[in-house]
Protein backbone atom coordinates (compact mmCIF):
# COMPACT_ATOMS: atom_id res chain seq x y z
CA UNK A 1 0.00 0.00 0.00
CA UNK A 2 1.47 3.36 -0.91
CA UNK A 3 1.85 6.26 1.49
CA UNK A 4 -1.03 8.29 -0.03
CA UNK A 5 -3.53 5.48 0.54
CA UNK A 6 -2.30 4.92 4.11
CA UNK A 7 -2.54 8.63 4.85
CA UNK A 8 -6.01 8.81 3.32
CA UNK A 9 -7.26 5.86 5.38
CA UNK A 10 -5.74 7.34 8.54
CA UNK A 11 -7.42 10.72 7.88
CA UNK A 12 -10.79 9.06 7.16
CA UNK A 13 -10.58 6.96 10.31
CA UNK A 14 -9.61 10.02 12.39
CA UNK A 15 -12.53 12.07 11.02
CA UNK A 16 -14.98 9.21 11.64
CA UNK A 17 -13.72 8.82 15.21
CA UNK A 18 -13.95 12.56 15.82
CA UNK A 19 -17.51 12.77 14.44
CA UNK A 20 -18.56 9.75 16.49
CA UNK A 21 -17.08 11.28 19.65
CA UNK A 22 -18.80 14.62 19.06
CA UNK A 23 -22.13 12.87 18.47
CA UNK A 24 -21.81 10.86 21.68
CA UNK A 25 -20.96 13.83 23.88
CA UNK A 26 -23.52 16.15 22.32
CA UNK A 27 -26.42 13.69 22.70
CA UNK A 28 -28.27 14.40 25.98
CA UNK A 29 -29.90 10.98 25.97
CA UNK A 30 -26.65 9.06 25.95
CA UNK A 31 -26.12 6.52 28.70
CA UNK A 32 -22.69 5.64 30.01
CA UNK A 33 -23.80 2.21 31.20
CA UNK A 34 -21.75 -0.75 30.24
CA UNK A 35 -23.70 -3.37 28.34
CA UNK A 36 -24.96 -6.12 30.61
CA UNK A 37 -23.08 -9.38 30.46
CA UNK A 38 -24.49 -12.79 31.03
CA UNK A 39 -23.94 -14.15 34.53
CA UNK A 40 -25.44 -17.07 36.38
CA UNK A 41 -27.53 -14.79 38.61
CA UNK A 42 -29.89 -12.04 37.55
CA UNK A 43 -27.51 -9.46 39.04
CA UNK A 44 -27.16 -6.09 37.33
CA UNK A 45 -23.77 -4.81 36.25
CA UNK A 46 -22.79 -1.55 37.88
CA UNK A 47 -22.84 1.38 35.45
CA UNK A 48 -19.51 2.69 34.28
CA UNK A 49 -18.72 6.35 34.55
CA UNK A 50 -17.42 8.41 31.64
CA UNK A 51 -14.11 8.80 33.50
CA UNK A 52 -11.12 6.55 33.31
CA UNK A 53 -11.87 4.30 36.31
CA UNK A 54 -10.60 0.81 36.90
CA UNK A 55 -13.21 -1.93 37.00
CA UNK A 56 -12.88 -4.62 39.63
CA UNK A 57 -14.14 -7.74 37.89
CA UNK A 58 -13.69 -9.73 41.11
CA UNK A 59 -16.07 -7.54 43.13
CA UNK A 60 -19.15 -9.23 44.51
CA UNK A 61 -22.31 -8.56 42.56
CA UNK A 62 -25.35 -8.03 44.77
CA UNK A 63 -28.57 -9.50 43.41
CA UNK A 64 -31.22 -6.90 42.73
CA UNK A 65 -34.77 -7.46 43.92
CA UNK A 66 -36.94 -7.08 40.85
CA UNK A 67 -40.24 -8.06 42.48
CA UNK A 68 -42.86 -5.81 44.02
CA UNK A 69 -41.54 -3.02 46.24
CA UNK A 70 -42.32 -2.66 49.93
CA UNK A 71 -41.11 -0.46 52.80
CA UNK A 72 -38.86 -1.02 55.79
CA UNK A 73 -38.69 0.94 59.04
CA UNK A 74 -35.98 0.52 61.66
CA UNK A 75 -36.51 1.38 65.33
CA UNK A 76 -33.10 3.10 65.18
CA UNK A 77 -30.78 3.84 62.28
CA UNK A 78 -27.65 4.50 64.32
CA UNK A 79 -26.10 3.10 67.49
CA UNK A 80 -23.29 4.56 69.58
CA UNK A 81 -21.42 1.94 71.62
CA UNK A 82 -19.75 4.74 73.60
CA UNK A 83 -16.24 3.91 74.78
CA UNK A 84 -15.15 0.33 74.10
CA UNK A 85 -11.82 -1.44 74.27
CA UNK A 86 -9.71 -2.77 71.43
CA UNK A 87 -9.94 -6.49 70.66
CA UNK A 88 -13.50 -6.80 71.97
CA UNK A 89 -16.66 -8.16 70.40
CA UNK A 90 -19.57 -5.72 70.45
CA UNK A 91 -22.98 -7.03 69.31
CA UNK A 92 -25.93 -4.84 68.34
CA UNK A 93 -29.38 -5.84 67.07
CA UNK A 94 -31.21 -3.44 64.75
CA UNK A 95 -34.93 -4.27 64.72
CA UNK A 96 -37.05 -3.44 61.68
CA UNK A 97 -40.66 -3.78 60.55
CA UNK A 98 -42.01 -4.39 57.05
CA UNK A 99 -44.32 -1.35 56.80
CA UNK A 100 -45.30 -2.05 53.19
CA UNK A 101 -47.93 -4.21 51.53
CA UNK A 102 -45.61 -6.85 50.02
CA UNK A 103 -43.26 -9.41 51.58
CA UNK A 104 -39.88 -7.85 52.42
CA UNK A 105 -36.94 -9.68 50.88
CA UNK A 106 -33.49 -8.69 52.10
CA UNK A 107 -30.95 -9.77 49.50
CA UNK A 108 -27.79 -8.52 51.21
CA UNK A 109 -26.36 -6.83 54.29
CA UNK A 110 -22.75 -5.68 54.11
CA UNK A 111 -20.50 -3.91 56.60
CA UNK A 112 -18.21 -1.10 55.49
CA UNK A 113 -15.20 -3.14 56.63
CA UNK A 114 -14.39 -6.64 57.83
CA UNK A 115 -14.65 -5.49 61.45
CA UNK A 116 -18.42 -4.98 61.10
CA UNK A 117 -20.22 -8.24 60.31
CA UNK A 118 -24.02 -8.26 59.84
CA UNK A 119 -26.43 -11.21 59.82
CA UNK A 120 -29.86 -10.81 58.25
CA UNK A 121 -32.99 -12.94 57.78
CA UNK A 122 -32.92 -14.95 54.56
CA UNK A 123 -36.66 -15.67 54.51
CA UNK A 124 -39.29 -13.10 53.37
CA UNK A 125 -40.77 -10.92 56.11
CA UNK A 126 -44.56 -10.57 55.78
CA UNK A 127 -46.21 -7.12 55.83
CA UNK A 128 -46.52 -5.90 59.43
CA UNK A 129 -43.97 -8.43 60.70
CA UNK A 130 -40.61 -7.56 62.28
CA UNK A 131 -37.11 -8.92 62.00
CA UNK A 132 -33.56 -8.27 63.16
CA UNK A 133 -30.25 -7.33 61.61
CA UNK A 134 -27.57 -8.62 64.00
CA UNK A 135 -24.29 -6.73 63.80
CA UNK A 136 -21.03 -7.58 65.54
CA UNK A 137 -18.38 -4.85 65.68
CA UNK A 138 -14.87 -6.12 66.48
CA UNK A 139 -12.48 -3.16 66.36
CA UNK A 140 -9.29 -5.19 66.67
CA UNK A 141 -6.50 -2.63 67.03
CA UNK A 142 -8.50 0.31 65.66
CA UNK A 143 -8.30 3.31 67.94
CA UNK A 144 -10.14 6.55 68.70
CA UNK A 145 -13.51 7.54 67.27
CA UNK A 146 -14.82 5.04 64.69
CA UNK A 147 -17.93 5.16 62.51
CA UNK A 148 -18.94 2.13 60.45
CA UNK A 149 -21.90 1.53 58.16
CA UNK A 150 -24.06 -1.45 57.31
CA UNK A 151 -25.78 -1.31 53.92
CA UNK A 152 -29.03 -3.30 53.65
CA UNK A 153 -30.23 -4.19 50.14
CA UNK A 154 -33.90 -5.16 49.84
CA UNK A 155 -36.97 -4.87 47.63
CA UNK A 156 -37.58 -1.35 48.95
CA UNK A 157 -37.51 2.10 47.39
CA UNK A 158 -34.71 3.11 47.59
CA UNK A 159 -33.18 -0.33 47.33
CA UNK A 160 -30.55 0.33 50.01
CA UNK A 161 -30.82 1.44 53.62
CA UNK A 162 -27.72 2.45 55.58
CA UNK A 163 -27.36 1.80 59.30
CA UNK A 164 -24.45 3.22 61.31
CA UNK A 165 -22.52 2.26 64.41
CA UNK A 166 -20.09 4.46 66.32
CA UNK A 167 -17.57 3.83 69.05
CA UNK A 168 -14.64 5.46 70.78
CA UNK A 169 -12.07 2.66 70.81
CA UNK A 170 -9.42 2.69 73.56
CA UNK A 171 -6.50 0.32 74.25
CA UNK A 172 -8.03 -0.76 77.57
CA UNK A 173 -6.57 -3.61 79.61
CA UNK A 174 -7.25 -6.36 77.08
CA UNK A 175 -4.17 -8.38 76.16
CA UNK A 176 -2.60 -7.86 72.78
CA UNK A 177 -3.72 -10.88 70.67
CA UNK A 178 -0.21 -11.23 69.18
CA UNK A 179 1.81 -11.09 72.42
CA UNK A 180 -0.78 -12.17 74.99
CA UNK A 181 0.33 -9.41 77.37
CA UNK A 182 -1.59 -6.39 78.57
CA UNK A 183 -0.58 -3.04 77.11
CA UNK A 184 1.90 -1.02 79.15
CA UNK A 185 0.12 1.52 81.35
CA UNK A 186 1.90 4.68 82.36
CA UNK A 187 1.01 6.66 85.50
CA UNK A 188 -0.92 5.84 88.62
Amino acid sequence: MNDNVKTGLLVAFSILTLVNTVMIFSDDDVSYDRPERSVSTSAPIAPATPTNTAIDNNAAVVPQNTGPKTAIQFTEMEHDFGTIEQNTTNPKVFTFTNTGDEPLIISNAKGSCGCTVPEYPRQPIAPGESGDIKVVYSPGTQANQQTKSITITANTEPATTVLRIKANVTPGANPDPKTGSAPLQVGG
